[in-house]
């Protein structure tokens, strides 16, 4: 299985500094954000990764990271084609890197603490479809959100930032795919914000029955604003046996 990693978003939460570095490439303990991501997948046994990013960062990217050696995985770079666009525009760029398989998608500003191993295995098992990670939040009108079928475990449909929202959990940056969602993403129309909402191709999922979910466990940030990334940089630093970057 491959990885992928979204990080060519302009940040622009994190303002000002993301008007000339990458959130990416800000520090969460004592590596760049990007390296969580990238630990993640290599430790759950994905080493062929793809790194979306934007023109502006790129190099930046490659300075910092080259072909992977240093972390023990190979890395690869695409380039989102229409910057801003949403994270299903980004994540089309990955189709001819993926070709027929099965694959993990990470955003990469979501910190967490979980293995991804168990979810891979599940997800390796479902015969077809996709798989999303869900977790617990205190205010979920900031995410996507799952109605819930409690009785028969299913996702019912993913509402995007609803003002009331109808469970308490949010549909986190760790999605899993196979080679449908390259089709999906074709049939999908932006949004009202001008972007092709990766929630709308879930939804297309749930509606031909083959989404499904996970829970995860664990702590888990969405590293994107100057109060979550110091939330992030706790959480590192209070569980320092997650930093081994070697």
């Amino acid at each position: 299985m491959k990885g992928v990693i979204l990080a060519a978003g302009t940040g622009s939460r994190l303002a000002p500094v993301t008007n000339i570095i990458s959130k990416h490439l800000l520090p969460v303990g004592p590596y760049p954000m990007i390296y969580w991501s990238i630990i993640k997948l290599r430790d759950a046994g994905i080493k062929d990764i793809l790194i979306i990013v934007n023109k502006k960062h790129l190099g930046s990217f490659i300075e910092l990271l080259g072909e992977g050696e240093d972390l023990n995985v190979t890395l690869k770079y695409k380039l989102q084609q229409s910057e801003g666009k949403g994270i299903a525009d980004a994540l089309m760029a990955a189709n001819k890197f993926i070709k027929d398989e099965k694959f993990i998608v990470l955003l990469g500003d979501n910190i967490f603490e979980d293995s991804l191993i168990p979810y891979i295995k599940t997800f390796q098992e479902q015969e077809k479809g996709a798989k999303v990670l869900l977790k617990k939040v205190e205010d979920s009108r900031q995410y996507g959100v799952p109605i819930l079928d409690e009785n028969s475990k299913k996702i019912m449909a993913i509402i995007e930032k609803p003002d009331k929202p109808p469970s308490p959990y949010c549909v986190t940056g760790v999605y899993f795919y196979d080679q449908e969602v390259f089709n999906y993403i074709k049939d999908i129309s932006p949004s009202s914000r001008n972007e092709l909402e990766i929630t709308d191709v879930n939804n297309l999922y749930i509606q031909n029955n083959s989404l499904q979910y996970d829970l995860l466990e664990g702590w888990w940030i969405d590293a994107g604003t100057h109060a979550s990334l110091f939330q992030a940089n706790q959480e590192i630093y209070k569980n320092i046996n997650m930093v081994n970057a070697k």
